[in-house]
């Protein structure tokens, strides 16, 4: 086993194979258990939360077992938002943190996210330091040392409450009509109580978790359904979450959808007005838009570029002590509220500038206007195609169709066995030309 244990989120994978197996979540949980508890003292915790998949409960227990095998004790928190976990692991003194979801991905899939006693998610290089004690044999402690587990009934009510405290004070939703599409997800109930509590009018889409619907024709990765309703219901806007709600996108009065990039130019723009941007500088990946970077430039503003994966661009925001971050994708990284992505703060940010401004969210949602985008994924089996000579020539190839006149962008899913082919190019023709020559080398090789 190596460090491919864990992409950039944690382990995933389909339920009941390799990793996402209830064998494994036992490994983990006890490699983790060992790490953590060094000191042979039965005062360390781990707080737990999940999303509504059915393979959760499986993975929870197997966690659980792992982890008071070797002394540690464990917190339960049920379905709840990832960010939760990250606040509630700081909030309750837990010495570790742990989401069981695959966020965006569907019911079959699952995943293991970890987070420090800080609330971040950890490093690589713990995470390869667990992954290593995997591979060998974790002893566990003597009957009288093993760990207690218990529920923790009232872990949405906090996360509830301290995300309506990210909300401007002052200010209600009085009289606005939002649509939430919860994706069947782990903010099934949260998200539609905290925006309720604030006074919106609330139209819920994807509230009805059954175990396998999770993300299926719902959510950030899906917003047709909750465009319709927005339609339907004459609604002032839109909030998508994906299944464990560190990600939103949303969608304006007439169910346009805008994404990441356009919600962190409009919070760029605000906070750094009022002097809340710290060092003038938003936090993104190399997957944001040019259009983005222009309009950063045009207002003295810096765009700082990470790696794809919201740890990325966390890892930055603290090496830099910047406090807003995020990708095109929807996470939205605010450290003065959280220590992940949170798509339900992140919509009340929009929502409080729909107050203060009176503007209407399609006008909100195109603070620029986007250099063409293109992305294709292919989907591989075995090694790496990119690497195989006739893909390095047609991406030398591509390059020099653009000339400089655009970017391009190959490089590996870190949750599943893809190759993302992106490019930015004002002229159109070129950009699909550049795409689908490189996407053609990829599949010959894959």
């Amino acid at each position: 086993m190596s460090r491919s244990l864990f992409g950039t989120d944690g382990v995933r994978g389909t339920a009941n194979a390799w990793p996402m197996t209830a064998e494994m979540a036992l490994k983990l949980g006890a490699a983790a258990g060992r790490y953590f508890r060094t000191d042979g003292q039965n005062r360390h915790r781990v707080v737990i939360g999940k999303d509504t998949r059915l393979s959760g409960y499986m993975i929870e227990n197997a966690l659980t077992a792992g982890l008071t095998s070797t002394g540690m004790n464990v917190l339960l928190l049920g379905p709840v938002p990832t960010p939760a976990v990250g606040l509630l692991t700081r909030s309750m003194r837990a010495d570790l943190g742990i989401m069981i979801s695959a966020s965006h991905n569907p019911h079959q899939d699952n995943g293991i996210k970890f987070f420090g006693p800080d609330g971040f998610k950890l490093s690589d290089e713990a995470e390869a330091e667990i992954a290593a004690m995997v591979e060998g044999e974790v002893t566990p402690v003597a009957a009288e040392n093993i760990g207690r587990a218990r529920r923790i009934d009232d872990g949405r009510g906090r996360y509830v409450e301290r995300t309506k405290a990210s909300f401007p004070r002052g200010l209600r939703l009085d009289g606005l009509k939002v649509v939430v599409d919860c994706a069947n997800g782990a903010a099934y109930r949260a998200a539609p109580d905290v925006l309720w509590e604030l006074g919106a009018d609330v139209i819920p889409v994807g509230v009805s978790p059954n175990g396998t619907n999770i993300n299926d024709g719902c959510g950030s990765t899906n917003t047709t359904a909750a465009a319709e309703a927005v339609v339907a219901h004459g609604a002032d806007v839109g909030i998508c979450l994906d299944g464990d709600a560190d990600r939103v996108m949303i969608l304006d009065q007439n169910g346009t959808v805008a994404d990441g990039d356009q919600l962190m130019a409009l919070l760029a723009g605000r906070w750094a007005g009022e002097g809340w941007l710290n060092h003038d500088t938003l936090v993104a990946t190399v997957m944001s838009n040019l259009g983005l970077e222009r309009f950063l430039d045009a207002r003295g503003l810096t765009l700082l570029r990470t790696n794809v994966g919201d740890r990325y661009v966390v890892e930055a925001m603290r090496a830099g002590g910047y406090n807003l971050g995020g990708e095109q994708s929807g996470h939205i990284v605010m450290t003065d509220f959280g220590t992940t992505g949170d798509g339900l703060a992140a919509g009340l940010q929009f929502l409080a500038e729909m107050i203060r401004t009176e503007v209407a969210a399609s006008e909100l949602t195109q603070s620029f206007t986007p250099v063409p985008q293109m992305l294709k994924n292919v989907r591989y089996a075995g090694s790496d195609p990119t690497e195989a000579a006739r893909v390095q020539a047609a991406i030398a190839e591509a390059e020099g169709h653009l000339n400089g006149s655009g970017r391009l962008l190959i490089r590996k899913s870190g949750t599943e066995p893809l190759i993302r082919v992106m490019a930015e190019c004002e002229d159109e023709g070129l950009l699909a030309q550049v795409v689908d020559g490189v996407v053609a080398a990829v599949e010959a090789a894959a």
